[in-house]
């Protein structure tokens, strides 16, 4: 049984250590205004993010200053499945950005998608589950979303609570080649909370030698509390459970740089706290980690593909309106495919 705050290792006083800069933070959002060529999907009713515009130039300039050179963004909920804003993104920044899209699984073929964005920077799907997650990862587009994964490398970020993981392993036994990374440590203490029984659920989809984690969200875990220091027994559990290869830190900003919380606090908790963390480890989290798997330098034979860009029949699935929609060629273009009031709320940060 695992007695999370009985282990050793707390965060303990803050060292400055001499690292070599070039970090990756693996889980970013960013938007326009409400107004322009990329306006919110019509009939949005999800919450009213703040601030109202961050751009990737926004980002860059609290990154930058923090040795983070490179940013894996993932898809707004409030664009829906229009993919384009992050797409503009990645083709302005194609060194310093990579892509997690979001697709419509009701789609009949929503793997054809999948293929056709991973030809433009985008190197995973988005995949929210917060309402009856067995059910939702039972329909026939889950399934050929899995099975796309598997197949072609590409990897499924999953968003979801403690009361999923039951149903996250069992599809990944099901898909045991299909690389999944849970976000935001499976949102382990999300009510402040950090309990023995979620820590170790999250711990047991070690087993799976394709599940990675984010060790990401401080902001929102916990006490929700700067320096962070309460989450260090979580972090070196599921350090101990994947060992540095499959764990990556990610800021989830802008939320982490909303006041009082801020972005270097969040790259310091993993660069100069969590003192049972080595250094040549702590690049692996800070770095490694996401390069491997989102940018293409592949370490190990079962990760050879992984985030590399593939040799893959792009398909013409969609008439010339929609594929142009999905390559961002002159800002939004249609509206994507209006969504259920369920995928509305499923769609959060």
């Amino acid at each position: 049984m695992i007695a999370v705050f009985a282990l050793a290792g707390r965060a303990g006083t803050e060292k400055k250590r001499n690292m070599t800069a070039d970090f990756i933070d693996a889980h970013v959002h960013v938007w326009s205004g409400p107004a322009g060529p990329y306006a919110r999907e019509p009939g949005y009713s999800g919450p009213a993010y703040k601030p109202a515009v961050f751009t990737p130039e926004t980002l860059l300039e609290h990154a930058r200053p923090c040795g983070v050179s490179r940013v894996v963004l993932v898809q707004m909920s409030f664009y829906g499945f229009d993919n384009s804003y992050m797409l503009d993104a990645i083709r302005r920044y194609p060194d310093v950005f990579r892509g997690i899209a979001v697709v419509d699984d009701s789609h009949p073929k929503p793997q054809d998608e999948m293929l056709l964005l991973a030809h433009q920077g985008v190197r995973g799907f988005r995949i929210i589950l917060e309402s009856d997650p067995r059910t939702r990862l039972a329909t026939p587009g889950m399934e050929a979303m899995w099975r796309c994964a598997s197949e072609s490398r590409l990897v499924l970020g999953l968003l979801a609570g403690p009361d999923a993981l039951p149903s996250i392993d069992a599809m990944c036994t099901r898909f045991p080649e299909a690389p999944v990374v849970i976000d935001h440590m499976g949102r382990v203490g999300s009510d402040g909370q950090i309990r023995d029984a979620d820590v170790r659920a999250l711990s047991n989809l070690a087993r799976h030698p394709e599940v990675c984690v984010k060790i990401s969200a401080f902001y929102a875990l916990g006490r929700k509390q700067a320096p962070y220091d309460d989450l260090a027994p979580l972090i070196r559990t599921l350090y101990e459970a994947y060992g540095p290869k499959r764990l990556m830190w990610a800021s989830d900003s802008p939320f982490q740089v909303q006041p009082p919380h801020t972005y270097r606090g969040s790259v310091d908790l993993i660069r100069n706290r969590l003192a049972f963390l080595p250094d040549e480890n702590r690049e692996w989290l800070l770095r490694k980690t996401a390069e491997r798997i989102f940018f293409g330098t592949r370490t190990g034979a079962r990760a050879a593909n992984i985030g590399a860009p593939m040799d893959i029949p792009c398909k013409e699935p969609f008439p010339p309106h929609s594929r142009r929609r999905l390559l961002g060629h002159g800002g939004r273009g249609p509206s994507s495919p209006k969504r259920s009031a369920r995928t509305h709320v499923l769609l959060q940060r």
